[in-house]
């Protein structure tokens, strides 16, 4: 008798386990996957900003990254985003900017000062109202700016570059999309449209003249073994945004979504603490790679593109006294 009992314990015992495997396995299977799509290459710094974050979050979340634009091109992310085919993306200020023209200000030249003003801006009442405009324009929430240092030209002539005259006729490559190809103009350079994964091949082959980006990303996508010069300009503070639709975030209840907003700031303030150590070594690395490396006149840039952005149509579109508020943080 006793034993018929220990049996009939063990197999209800063995079922209960059985269900609690079950559940576990429901539990797993029920885990969100966010696809998250970004242009720059899985060598890049943000690629283990990346990787940070999904650790952070794996046991709520399953983070699938596609770096290099093999998901969604250069561009396209947010579109992807809003139709809800994508979960998260790193997408430009600028792409955003093209529906939405009040945030080209956030795109103007010389606007931000370093990554401590641009996280400034994003933590202050400017940020929250461009973010608001972003949550109930497009369908999507921004977490937070990641930095990925200030812009610089490079250049494969040897033409020396002191002012924005000196910069007529030089097709410079932009991202396509009117923000872009302004900030190019406001250089005084004739900007011209390229996706990022053919810049190289563009330079090499002389259909471009040269391109901007931040040091880091010249490094990694070995631009310098085809330019000659590389220009200080430092023209633009160069961020996008980490951000995530609003249908995935609303999925999500207050206790998980402060601990992935947490997680998410954690992972850009070090990729930005990363991107700053960078830049301050590359200057000398390219200097060694035979690369003349040098500042020009800032002011004279300064002056010249700030002038064109407030005679142009896009300064028309600012918020009133928002531009007073950003340089006053």
């Amino acid at each position: 008798m006793m034993m018929s009992i220990d049996r009939r314990m063990f197999m209800a015992g063995a079922a209960v386990g059985g269900l609690a495997g079950t559940a576990t396995g429901a539990a797993a299977q029920a885990k969100p996957n966010l696809r998250f799509s970004a242009v720059f290459s899985e060598q890049d710094i943000r690629a283990d900003m990346v990787k940070r974050f999904a650790e952070a979050i794996k046991n709520d979340f399953t983070l699938q990254p596609y770096y290099g634009g093999t998901l969604f091109r250069q561009g396209t992310e947010l579109v992807a985003m809003q139709r809800n085919n994508l979960e998260m993306g790193n997408i430009a200020p600028q792409d955003i900017s093209n529906q939405i023209p009040a945030w080209s200000i956030v795109t103007s030249a010389y606007l931000f000062k370093d990554a401590a003003h641009l996280k400034r801006v994003f933590a202050s009442d400017v940020g929250r109202d461009l973010k608001k405009m972003a949550e109930d324009q497009l369908n999507i929430r921004i977490l937070g700016p990641t930095y990925f240092g200030a812009r610089q030209v490079g250049l494969k002539p040897r033409t020396r570059i002191n002012t924005p005259a000196d910069m007529a006729g030089i097709k410079l490559r932009m991202p396509g999309g009117d923000a872009w190809q302004f900030l190019g103009r406001s250089l005084g350079a004739n900007p011209t449209p390229m996706a990022y994964g053919e810049v190289y091949t563009g330079l090499q082959s002389g259909a471009i003249d040269g391109q901007d980006n931040p040091l880091p990303n010249v490094q990694n996508m070995k631009f310098f073994e085809v330019m000659s010069q590389i220009v200080l300009t430092s023209h633009l503070v160069g961020f996008d945004l980490l951000c995530i639709t609003n249908r995935a975030w609303s999925a999500m209840g207050a206790q998980k979504q402060a601990a992935f907003q947490a997680a998410a700031d954690a992972a850009m303030d070090w990729s930005a603490q990363e991107h700053q150590k960078r830049e301050a070594e590359l200057a000398d690395f390219f200097r060694r790679q035979g690369l003349e490396v040098y500042e020009p006149n800032i002011a004279a840039f300064r002056e010249h593109a700030q002038k064109m952005y407030l005679a142009s149509d896009l300064a028309k579109s600012w918020p009133p006294g928002m531009l007073e508020k950003i340089n006053a943080l």
